[in-house]
């Protein structure tokens, strides 16, 4: 069985397969004629929870159209994923029961790369409702602009350069959607596009009213949820044993993992705020919630400061330093679990309940059902990367929470627990005292690098670094943390197995 249109036309010969139940070319046709949704980023969250719930609502009639797709930063990403397959993918679902769902998705009606001319055609069509986005959270930085909209490459300059075409064309305005995983992510659009219309003004390249009309775009806040590792080698050999043909996994010059099909859990959360004066899809028939944008923040609040992206920091750490593979083999360590459940109860007394979810049911799935899949071949080493940046968020937050409800920190001991086990971590030694390679951390504050290669039991002055607000959202001198930490350092770096050791003691 070969991935492309032809084949999936007989199907009967993809027994086990969930196949596309709608006129594929119709839509594709009707689409390009009248394109109401542009995703940018061809990632791999995209392509197994978005472009499935667009699938939902063409197999329901609740649409008649699908997504375009582009893709800014990783050039590789469209010809190895998209185009050898007519753009279709593969979505495996696995389950934590052991077993496996397989469907074919079908609606993203194009994709492409590179052509800018045609990206700003898109994006003018009067017919466009929404532009959304999965370019992660490095993807937002504006630092560099280039000095005219004709020079656009970033996601973010090519949205800006778009829209100065659809202002030239007097479209309506539409709904600007980050499905990027950080708090008030909506909010950050809006300010990053801003940032490069700001300085393309000040070079007299657009006018005060293009501004404005930037301004008109709605920038609805979202939290997005689902674990997506990159495509397995055991994903591939199951479905090859199905006569599935298309296993081939391709690294991109970029580092981009990709393949026809994405593999994942089954559990997914996508909540947006209710924001799009184009119109949209009625998403709310593909499972993801509606609402306003307090309850989006709420739930992000509760997942990336309490349930989930703290506890899958806390594992990506510790499981490089003890050696784990997967997510699930830490989830093996009872101690690791004990810590979990200690950070996150540290971190719920500050956490809204969003109404939707509560925090105590999304945490016990977390725990219970989703980490320990052993069917999700997810690695901390993936889980590891950019971590200096992620700390702020999903431990700083609760933190100032705490601070500012005026909660006890003496009675903190996981979080600095944590703190103290990045620190470890950035030494690049692992447990067994063997040179361990580090995830990727492009920004990497200048304060961490004193801890690199240091030898253990060797004193290292942590002031530069405890006193970092920027690195830990707050001064932990200030908080009163700074000492437990050092104190939890000089423990964890004294000697081989010491990491092991402490935690077993916690």
């Amino acid at each position: 069985m070969k991935l492309n249109l032809k084949s999936i036309v007989n199907r009967a010969d993809w027994q086990g397969y969930d196949l596309p139940k709608f006129d594929i070319p119709a839509m594709v046709a009707r689409t390009k004629a009248a394109p109401t949704w542009l995703h940018m980023g061809a990632g791999n969250i995209f392509r197994i929870f978005v472009a499935a719930a667009q699938q939902d609502l063409l197999e329901s009639g609740d649409t008649d159209t699908g997504i375009v797709v582009y893709e800014a930063f990783d050039q590789g990403i469209i010809p190895a994923s998209f185009s050898p397959y007519d753009n279709l993918t593969l979505g495996v679902t696995l389950n934590a029961d052991g077993s496996i769902e397989k469907r074919v998705i079908a609606s993203m009606a194009d994709a492409f790369c590179g052509d800018f001319s045609r990206l700003c055609s898109i994006i003018a069509a009067p017919s466009l409702q929404m532009i959304s986005l999965t370019i992660t959270e490095k993807g937002y930085a504006t630092t560099t602009i280039n000095a005219t909209p004709d020079d656009a490459k970033t996601t973010i300059e090519q949205i800006a350069a778009g829209l100065l075409r659809r202002h030239e064309a007097n479209a309506p305005p539409l709904a600007l959607v980050t499905m990027d995983n950080f708090a008030e992510n909506g909010e950050q659009l809006k300010k990053s596009v801003l940032s490069v219309v700001d300085a393309w003004l000040a070079n007299g390249k657009v006018t005060p009213d293009f501004k404005k009309y930037v301004e008109k775009q709605s920038y609805p806040w979202t939290m997005i949820d689902k674990i997506t590792p990159r495509p397995s080698e055991d994903v591939a050999k199951m479905l090859a044993e199905t006569g599935y043909e298309d296993t081939a996994i391709t690294e991109t010059e970029n580092h981009t993992f990709v393949a026809s099909f994405v593999n994942a859990e089954a559990a997914k959360y996508l909540i947006i705020e209710d924001d799009f004066p184009n119109g949209r899809p009625p998403l709310e028939k593909a499972g993801i919630y509606i609402t306003d944008r307090e309850t989006v923040r709420k739930m992000d609040q509760m997942k990336v400061c309490a349930c989930l992206n703290p506890l899958h920091t806390i594992l990506a750490v510790s499981g490089m330093l003890l050696g784990y593979p997967t997510i699930s083999a830490c989830m093996k360590d009872p101690a690791l679990v004990k810590l979990l459940r200690k950070a996150a109860s540290e971190a719920l007394p500050v956490v809204p309940d969003p109404g939707i979810i509560k925090p105590a049911d999304f945490l016990n799935e977390v725990l219970t059902e989703r980490f320990p899949n052993p069917f999700i071949p997810d690695a901390p080493a993936r889980i590891a990367s950019d971590t200096s940046q992620k700390i702020p968020i999903r431990f700083g937050i609760t933190l100032k929470e705490r601070k500012a409800k005026g909660l006890p920190m003496a009675d903190l001991e996981a979080i600095p627990m944590f703190i103290a086990l990045f620190l470890r971590y950035r030494m690049g030694i692992n447990d067994k005292g063997e040179k361990m390679e580090l995830s990727p951390d492009p920004r990497l504050p200048e304060a961490l690098n004193i801890l690199y290669g240091i030898a253990f039991g060797k004193a290292a002055d942590l002031t530069p670094i405890l006193s970092n607000a920027t690195l830990f959202g707050v001064d932990l001198y200030e908080v009163g943390l700074a000492e437990k930490v050092q104190k939890n350092f000089a423990q964890l770096s004294s000697a081989p197995d010491a990491v092991a050791k402490a935690l077993s003691l916690f």
